[in-house]
Parts: C-alpha cells; structure tokens; sequence
C-alpha cells in the first residue's frame, strides 16, 4: 500500500517514541503565541498591549532558539531539553501571575519576551534525530521522514489556534496558555526521555571549532533567504486574506479559507511523501517555489472568497512541499556538528520574516486594499523563485560521496 512508507519509518526502532511527543509538543508551541495575545487581551481589553506582549515573544523566540539548538548540539538533547522545559514552564507561570496582578505593559512584555526566550526547538530536534536515525544506510527515506515532519508542523497550526481560539471565545484565555504550557513540556519531556535516538553530542570542547562557520556557507544562506521569503508570505497572506473578507462583507469567511489552506497543505505534504522523486531537490525545490509565485498572481485577480479559497488551496499545497526540501536541503549540506542550529535558523528565518510581513502588508493593505497585501505576498514568492533559480548549484550535493556533501568525510562516525 502507498502509506507503507510512512509506516515502514514509524517502525523504525525508536522513531515513533521520539516523533510522536515532538508532534505533540509542537502542538503546544503553535498554540502559544496566539494565546498569549488572548490572555492579554482579555485582561487589558486592547489589542495594542497583546500585540506588544505578542511581539516580544516572537522576537526572543527567533533569536533565542537556534541559541538553544547549538547547546543540543554541543551537550545533547537529553542534558540540554528537561532545563529548557522548566525555565519554559517558570516563565509561562510568571506571565500569568503578572496577567492576573494586573501589572503594566512593561512587565507583560518583558514576560512574553522570557516565555519565547525559552521555548524548546523541538522541531529541530525531532529533524536532526530523523538525520541521525536515517542517514546511514537509509538516506533516501529522509524526503519522506522530512515530509512526515511538514505534516505534523500542519497539523499542529491546524489544531493549536483553532483550540486556542475556542476556549478564548468561551471565556478561557487563560486555560488556553496553560493547555499550550502543558502540551509543550509534557511532549517535551518525553521526548528528552528516549536517549537512544538522540544524536550524539559534538561535546563542549572545540572538536570541531569549524564547523560553526559552516552555518555561514552560501547553501545555508540561500536557505535562510528562502525561508524568510516564506515567513514574509505566511505574515501577508494572514493579514490579506482576513482584508479581503472584510472588504467582501464576510468576515466570517477568514477563518474557513484558512482551513481550507491548511488541508490542501496536508494532503500535499503527505503525498510527497509517499514516493521517490527523481528530480534532484534543489529542482523541486525551483519548481515548489514557481508554483506558489503562479498561485499568489492568481490572488491579484479573484473577486469573491469561493475564488479566493480555490487559489489558496493551490498556494497552501506547496507550503510543506518547501518546507520538506528545505531541511533535505539543509541535511546535506550541513555538518552534523551544527545540524540542529541550522534547521533552528531556518525557523527563526521564518518566524522573522512573518512579523516582519505583519507590519509592511498591513501598510500595503491600508493603502491598496487586500489586492496590496497580495502583492507583497506575490513579490515574497518571487524572491523565492529566484532565490531557488540563482541557488541551483549551489544546493546541489557534490557527486563525491555518493551524492552526499564533502562533509561527510570529515564528520566523525556516531558513538553508539
């Protein structure tokens, strides 16, 4: 059967145990911005503190993370993840006892900024212990654990919001940051549990005092443009769809459009998956990117949400399909050393360019209506086009070493 392949991965020794908490956890962490931005909202009554509160935690939580992730790579996930867990727990207990003290602006973001300081990279690290547990011997599984990875990332920003806002609107802003908590360090600590498919710690030492400056390589770089380019896409069309139901007077519709979204984006990603692809991924990845440009010029010219929800279903499709060849792309041409910090700053790429998106689309919007804010999103596929076009060679591996970077002939052999 076609779904043997996931299957076949999920009975991997070790491989269900650590991905499923992981999938889990993230649940939590899509869950958490939204509800803080409730929480204090629902306490202040103005969406300027949330959104202030709502913004130092995105902040800390781009720069911090891949901070994080090089402590795993250094020290490992098992020593450096139950710590992180309990100062993320500390810190979601102090925002809510300043929530509930009523304190001022200042101090409810100076909480949000610790709670997003020490939120765990879990997808990260379910990504590099995916490398760890296929790379040898079953390299060519990895587009398929990777794709397994897009679908559970949808998954978990299907799910999280849609409950956050759920019990928001019942009267519970708060039930939802503890619920987000909860999931978070419960998934995480599971994960932590299972040592066996860990990826080995590089060690605090300088084993390998190179092997950072490998993260500033021209394949890394190109990668962290290409998932900036897709946060600035992810931030306009979040606004931009939500103006154009406004403007077509279904405000309701947003939210449905948006689900439809996220489903054609989980059907896509899971059938990516299913099968070997015989193009190279730096190929795919060109022609992921040309059909989002494609599909966000078609959203320049829809005039009713029926239409909209049509193109946003071609759009939505190929989010995991980019996301899946990014860490692909990212695991060959990364030394394991630093692998998790690179699939860390590839989120944190992301996550800045999306808030950076919130603010120009917004203007965009203002200024041109909805059709503004699409053509921002247009402009940030295009830049993906061409980020993809101009970065061909660049991302392909070497044909030395069975099509595997150079890299693996300098990495040590993993201590079992």
């Amino acid at each position: 059967m076609p779904s043997a392949t996931y299957r076949s991965l999920l009975r991997t020794p070790g491989a269900a145990a650590f991905f499923l908490p992981a999938s889990l956890g993230r649940v939590g962490i899509a869950m958490t911005s939204l509800s803080i931005v409730w929480l204090v909202h629902g306490a202040t009554g103005t969406f300027a503190a949330a959104g202030l509160v709502g913004g130092a935690f995105a902040l800390t939580d781009a720069l911090v993370a891949p901070q994080l992730a090089r402590l795993v790579d250094r020290f490992g996930q098992t020593r450096v993840l139950p710590p992180a867990l309990l100062g993320h727990a500390a810190a979601v207990a102090l925002l809510l006892s300043l929530v509930a003290a009523d304190a001022s602006d200042a101090l409810l973001a100076l909480g949000g900024a610790l709670v997003g300081a020490s939120v765990p990279p879990l997808a990260a690290m379910s990504a590099a212990r995916w490398a760890a547990l296929l790379r040898t011997g079953r390299a060519g599984e990895l587009p398929t654990a990777f794709a397994l990875e897009s679908v559970s990332n949808a998954v978990g920003y299907l799910v999280g919001p849609a409950s956050v806002s759920a019990l928001a609107a019942a009267g519970h802003p708060a039930v939802g940051t503890v619920l987000a908590a909860s999931l978070t360090v419960g998934g995480g600590l599971v994960l932590a549990a299972q040592r066996g498919s860990a990826p080995p710690p590089t060690g605090g030492g300088a084993a390998h005092p190179g092997e950072d400056r490998a993260l500033l390589r021209s394949p890394v770089v190109v990668l962290m443009g290409l998932n900036l380019a897709l946060g600035v896409f992810f931030g306009a069309m979040q606004v931009s769809v939500t103006a154009f139901a406004v403007e077509h007077g279904a405000p309701g519709a947003a939210a449905p459009i948006f689900a439809v979204s996220s489903c054609s984006g989980l059907v896509a990603g899971w059938l990516y998956g299913l099968r070997r692809w015989r193009a190279a991924a730096p190929v795919q990845l060109l022609a992921a990117a040309a059909a989002l440009t494609l599909g966000t010029l078609l959203l320049l010219t829809v005039g009713s949400s029926v239409g909209l929800a049509l193109v946003v279903a071609l759009t939505g499709a190929t989010i995991p399909l980019l996301l899946a060849l990014c860490s692909v792309l990212a695991e060959s041409t990364v030394h394991r050393a630093v692998l998790t910090q690179a699939f860390s700053w590839l989120g944190s790429a992301g996550a800045a360019g999306s808030a950076a998106a919130a603010g120009v689309s917004g203007w965009a919007v203002d200024a041109l209506g909805a059709r503004g804010g699409f053509a921002v999103a247009a402009m940030a596929a295009a830049a993906m086009t061409l980020q993809s076009l101009a970065g061909l060679r660049l991302l392909t591996p070497s044909r030395a070493d069975g099509g595997r970077v150079c890299r693996r002939r300098r990495a040590p052999a993993p201590s079992r």
